[in-house]
């Protein structure tokens, strides 16, 4: 599908992915980017749906708007993340092919993927068991946005495509306690000890765990090749190929901030599930998308951004 001069509704478009996808779809000159506002539009609502579609008119949808957060806040939130995310899909989708809109992409989640899944995880592996069970409730709801889409492809010949990425950081990443994933948690985690003089931290699990991470931008670029290229009813997924465990991971983020002390490690907190790193060759051959964005390179923009966003703040706080 050509993008250039298209109209295109990005739901989540104001969020930390979205930000990197509408950017990506204006380097490729998108004539119209309606991005729903929570404010104005309630994608949980139909009738906030169909308003929005009336007024966006779009030609193709991208679906990133989600309820996520980390184990702490899958943990706390099971029925609500559940719900939430199920229902804004499912009724989007609904909505979408009534409107005649012209090509449905769905966001999901590598959290869909069953809790021992062989690495690396292939698409064909997808339904060979449950989710890890502190984020089963939001990996189903959004595993059930495939289920529609290809329901509605074969019965309506409704172009709906589905794409997994792996777990995502980069700058614009929520550090909100209450809801940020590990990359941003284990940032502010490290800055604050050191800020504070700190001797030591002290990180869920026992950092057995293993992770794959993809910037967000590489993420978007991803997503937006395949609203071009992708046409097909099966699900991609999106990520690097490679994975580095927890306490790796740790050991890393300390030495790009700066902090010195000790790591210690709460096992009585959940590892959250074993592994986790996906085959990509599919994404390489149906649209061509390869991470050009090296962890490290990613980590330290990352960091960077957040020191420079705590400067600020703290700036203004003094002001």
């Amino acid at each position: 599908m050509k993008l250039n001069g298209s109209r295109i509704m990005v739901t989540g478009g104001a969020g930390f992915l979205g930000g990197y996808v509408v950017g990506a779809l204006q380097e490729r000159g998108v004539a119209s980017i309606f991005v729903p506002r929570r404010s104005q539009y309630d994608l949980r609502e139909r009738k906030d749906i169909r308003r929005a579609l009336d007024d966006a008119r779009p030609e193709m949808v991208i679906h990133l708007a989600a309820v996520v957060g980390g184990i702490g806040a899958n943990s706390a939130n099971p029925g609500r993340f559940f719900y939430e995310n199920a229902i804004m899909g499912i009724e989007l989708i609904e909505q979408a092919r009534l409107a005649g809109v012209a090509k449905l992409v769905t966001v999901g989640t590598v959290c869909s993927y069953p809790k021992f899944t062989p690495v690396p995880f292939r698409e064909e592996d997808l339904w060979d068991g449950y989710p890890e069970e502190t984020n089963a409730p939001y990996g189903l709801a959004k595993k059930m946005l495939l289920v529609q889409g290809q329901a509605y492809r074969e019965q309506y010949g409704f172009n709906s495509i589905y794409l997994m990425p792996v777990n995502l950081y980069g700058p614009g990443d929520s550090f909100d306690p209450q809801n940020s994933h590990v990359i941003p948690a284990l940032i502010k985690k490290c800055l604050d000890a050191k800020e504070a003089g700190a001797s030591a931290i002290t990180v869920w699990g026992t950092g057995s765990a293993s992770r794959e991470f993809l910037y967000a931008g590489d993420a978007a670029e991803g997503i937006v090749l395949a609203a071009e290229r992708y046409d097909g009813g099966d699900p991609v997924n999106l990520g690097v190929g490679s994975e580095i465990t927890v306490r790796d991971l740790v050991r890393t983020i300390a030495r790009i901030t700066g902090f010195n002390g000790t790591i210690e490690w709460d096992g009585s907190k959940p590892d959250g599930q074993p592994r986790r790193a996906l085959e990509t060759e599919r994404a390489r051959r149906l649209f061509g998308f390869d991470a050009g964005t090296s962890f490290e390179e990613g980590l330290r923009h990352t960091v960077e951004w957040y020191r420079t966003i705590r400067e600020r703040e703290r700036t203004r706080s003094t002001a």
